[in-house]
């Protein structure tokens, strides 16, 4: 690739670098940047509708933010701050916050009362009406819905008494998809789709009012799974705890699982990658994370599905300073990638990024997709109250190696190998702080994204690929950097 040359002569004078020292070559280009295609993937099954992944960090991602970022077209993974139960439940938050297609519908049998269910209903606080009939071998036998419940008059009666049944339903087979669904509804004109298998058992149910959620325009750039639910990932750490972890996680339908260490090239990471391959072939793993070329090599090999890269370099994070290892983010994230070619296995870049020009600096280098913690904090979705103060409005922003972090969570000691030690002789590997608020997280990616088109518009690359493949550099000085910013002006308008 073109950068080869370049990040060569960097090696060869033993020069490690970072977002600030470098600038993308422009070059002849034919690219609307309005229509460059910014999909990706963060891994090999999961993909992204814009290259961006909000941090698993306790002051950046639970289930609002999971939320928002996968309707806006990417994805947010839930931090393990949390304990096992909960992280579930708010990954559950986010696969049933869409109901694409509903696996297990909540179902109702012939000889309950009309009155017994209505009761459910409120005690439940369901916002539907629409019940599967099944008989005791969960055989589809008819439907009672929100119609057939208002034309009752009588609410002692027994559902089969008022029940919609199979001669006048519409049914479809196991496998239906969305868009067959949302075809078959509008012709038969029900506002519920049950789906059986080849022994007439219920397999699943739509509802007209989720696909045209879903379907329409609005929608279209939601990043969403086969079964038109969002798609969010989740934080593991390692042995015994990440077991836990993963067999709530599936059951909740989360998508991916990340192994979230501060050191990924070690051999508990590796076990634990290799045991949750084995236990959960359907659900992709990623492991991070690393800065070097054989480490990301070494988990590809263990069967990694994404490899997360970055050692220090995200702004709360003082591993560097402390452990005095890491590699700077942008050659991290090129020998990464380098080491790695051809397999099929996305890298990710996680952390340093301060600016929209660093993500395609970041991707250009051979990154898949980045991931946010720095700029996403302090937005309306992240986890906390906007504190109000005579300077104006924050919320708190802190790494999860900060002494704060690990005191109220064995799994950010343990991210840090910490998690054998006393409260009292943790050395941190962070920082807590407070940053401003800055609104809905829709605004901050917008401009993010739009700062990536326009840089994939400099170079000429109409996708993803194109700019990895394209990508050349410039190593600035400190002149360059300072040229690089506004400079020898007043500024009167807020950057």
């Amino acid at each position: 690739m073109i950068k080869d040359e370049f990040f060569n002569k960097m090696e060869a004078l033993g020069l490690a670098l970072t977002f600030d020292d470098v600038r993308l070559k422009s070059s002849y280009s034919e690219t609307d940047p309005t229509k460059a295609s910014v999909e990706t993937l963060f891994s090999k099954r999961v993909p992204l509708k814009y290259p961006i992944v909000s941090a698993a960090m306790d002051t950046i991602t639970e289930a609002p933010m999971a939320i928002a970022m996968a309707k806006l077209g990417g994805l947010g993974i839930i931090h393990r701050g949390l304990d096992p139960e909960t992280q579930a439940h708010h990954v559950k938050k986010v696969k049933l916050h869409l109901n694409g297609l509903i696996e297990i519908p909540i179902t109702t049998n012939p000889e309950q009362i009309v009155q017994e269910i209505l009761n459910k209903c409120e005690e439940k606080n369901y916002s539907f009406q629409s019940f599967p009939v099944v008989d005791i071998e969960n055989k589809l036998i008819g439907i009672i819905t929100k119609n057939d419940f208002e034309m009752c008059t009588d609410n002692t009666l027994k559902i089969k008494d008022v029940m919609t049944t199979i001669p006048q339903m519409i049914t479809a087979p196991k496998g239906t998809t969305l868009e067959e669904a949302y075809k078959i509804i509008l012709n038969s004109k029900k506002k519920a789709l049950p789906l059986i298998d080849e022994n007439q058992k219920l397999a699943g149910m739509y509802v007209f009012s989720d696909l045209v959620r879903l379907l329409n325009v609005s929608s279209n750039s939601f990043n969403i799974d086969a079964k038109g639910h969002l798609r969010v990932g989740a934080a593991v750490g390692v042995g015994a705890d990440a077991m836990l972890r993963a067999k709530l996680l599936s059951e909740a339908g989360v998508d991916v699982m990340v192994i979230d260490t501060a050191h990924g090239d070690s051999k508990n990471v590796i076990d634990t990658l290799k045991e949750l391959k084995q236990n959960y072939p359907h659900i992709d793993v990623v492991a991070g994370n690393v800065s070097e070329g054989a480490s990301a090599k070494r988990l590809v090999d263990a069967g990694a599905d994404g490899v997360k890269v970055g050692q220090g370099p995200g702004s709360i994070c003082t591993t560097r300073i402390v452990a005095g290892i890491g590699c700077p983010q942008v050659t991290a994230v090129y020998n990464c990638a380098k080491a790695i070619r051809g397999s099929g296995v996305p890298i990710i870049a996680d952390g340093g990024i301060k600016h929209s020009g660093d993500l395609p600096i970041a991707l250009g280098a051979g990154a898949h997709c980045v991931v946010l913690g720095r700029g996403l904090a302090g937005t309306t979705e992240t986890p906390g109250d906007i504190k109000e103060t005579s300077s104006g409005r924050f919320k708190v922003y802190r790494g999860m190696g900060s002494l704060g972090a690990m005191k109220s969570s064995i799994a950010s000691r343990e991210r840090y190998r910490q998690d054998k030690v006393s409260i009292d002789k943790v050395v941190p590997e962070g920082v807590e702080s407070i940053v401003p608020y800055q609104g809905d997280v829709s605004s901050v990616i917008h401009k993010m994204v739009g700062g990536l088109k326009s840089g994939m518009g400099y170079v000429g690359a109409e996708s993803i690929t194109m700019l990895q493949e394209k990508a050349d550099y410039y190593r600035i000085s400190n002149a360059g950097l300072a040229e690089s910013h506004p400079h020898d002006i007043v500024i009167t308008d807020k950057l």
